[in-house]
């Protein structure tokens, strides 16, 4: 009987993370980190501070118009889904 619980819990957690990026970790269909950089810089940013994979988008900082950025990009196509002056 406990084995039975466990191996049904083991099996939901596994069929419940299943297609889910990790915090910090992109996913497999997200677009890759260099053309991420290039979307943002082709939109006005002169230099990218940082940019990692947060909770299901790219997230990050960067200079734009001269002044420090924050910003949140969607992970497969590499719009800015948005940014605020930090």
């Amino acid at each position: 009987m406990i084995k039975s619980s466990i191996l049904f819990c083991a099996l939901a957690v596994g069929v419940g993370l299943h297609g889910i990026a990790y915090a910090g970790q992109p996913g497999p269909d997200w677009m890759p980190l260099e053309k991420v950089k290039e979307k943002l810089i082709s939109s006005g940013y002169t230099s990218i501070i940082k940019i990692d994979a947060d909770d299901g988008h790219w997230d990050g900082e960067g200079i734009k118009n001269g002044k420090v950025m924050e910003f949140d990009l969607d992970p497969k196509s590499g719009e800015i889904l948005g940014e605020v002056e930090k």
